[in-house]
Order: C-alpha cells, then sequence, then structure tokens
C-alpha cells in the first residue's frame, strides 16, 4: 500500500513557477512508477509527466515539454514536478499516482492503482 499527499500548489501568474511535491508513505515507494496528472473543470483526467521507479527514465506531455520537470528522491519517498513558464491552460487540480506497472503506456492513468487528492493549481493572465 502507498499513500501519497500532494503539496505546492497555489495561484501564480502567467509566466511564474511552482514546485509541486508528493509525499508516499509505504515500504514499497521505490519499486513504483511515478506520475502527475492533472484535471481542469469540465475536461478528463490527463498525463503531465512520469518517471520510472529508477529514475532514469522521464516522460512528458507535449503540452509541458520543456517547462516542466519530473523527479524523485527514492530516499526521502518523495517526488516533485518543477513547472517554470506556466500558463492559463496549465491551471487544473493536480494529482499525484503509483504504478507498479504501465498498463498500455507511461501515460495510460488506468495502469496507476495509488492516487493522492490533488493541489490546486491556478495560473491567472
Amino acid at each position: 500500500q502507498v499513500q501519497l499527499v500532494e503539496s505546492g500548489g497555489g495561484l501564480v501568474q502567467a509566466g511564474g513557477s511552482l514546485r509541486l511535491s508528493c509525499a508516499a508513505s509505504g515500504s514499497t515507494f521505490s519499486e513504483h512508477h511515478m506520475g502527475w496528472f492533472r484535471q481542469a473543470p469540465g475536461k478528463e483526467r490527463e498525463f503531465v509527466a512520469g518517471i520510472t521507479w529508477t529514475g532514469d527514465n522521464t516522460y512528458y506531455a507535449d503540452s509541458v515539454k520543456g517547462r516542466f520537470t519530473i523527479s524523485r528522491d527514492n530516499a526521502k519517498n518523495t517526488v516533485w514536478l518543477q513547472m517554470n513558464s506556466l500558463e492559463p491552460e496549465d491551471t487544473a487540480v493536480y494529482y499525484c499516482a503509483a504504478a507498479r506497472t504501465y498498463a498500455t503506456s507511461v501515460s495510460d492513468k488506468r495502469g496507476y492503482i495509488y492516487w493522492g487528492r490533488g493541489t490546486q493549481v491556478t495560473v491567472s493572465s
């Protein structure tokens, strides 16, 4: 069992930065791939970024590539999402998720079995 708690969301102006954190409890954090997803009002939850359990490989949605960076520290049971050059379109609730194996791909949310409750990110224009 892995429990996930996100933090670091807030209100920021366009062009600004935020760093989201996801703290995990449970001894098996290092055995899980981790991902960040987001959900805007009236839209489906979408993949943002993913990182393998070793941290060797990272993946990004095209919409955030070059602006967001995912990282993890297995010793601290934590994964981060550094978000730079934020745009109003990035406004959403951001969720941290954990997967033992991917369903079809890193971006397929069906493979993620543990989810946090989310943190709100609001980007004003």
